[in-house]
């Protein structure tokens, strides 16, 4: 049986962890930082943990994960 493609899109932006909670990287840290609050972007710098809706469709994207 050949191999499955992972998405490249979704290789790039998400991790899976082994206990198969998907992470991934929040928005609004990469370009006119000076202008935002820091509360925005201390909200930011963490990691952010997919919902149980959204969690099974990434894990199929990314199969060897």
């Amino acid at each position: 049986m050949p191999k499955q493609k992972s998405h490249s899109g979704a290789k790039k932006r998400f991790k899976v962890t082994k206990s198969g909670v998907v992470k991934y990287q929040k928005t609004n840290k990469r370009h006119r930082l000076t202008q935002k609050d820091h509360k925005r972007k201390r909200i930011a710098r963490n990691m952010g943990i997919c919902g149980s809706a959204n969690a099974p469709t990434i894990k199929k994207l990314l199969p060897y994960k």
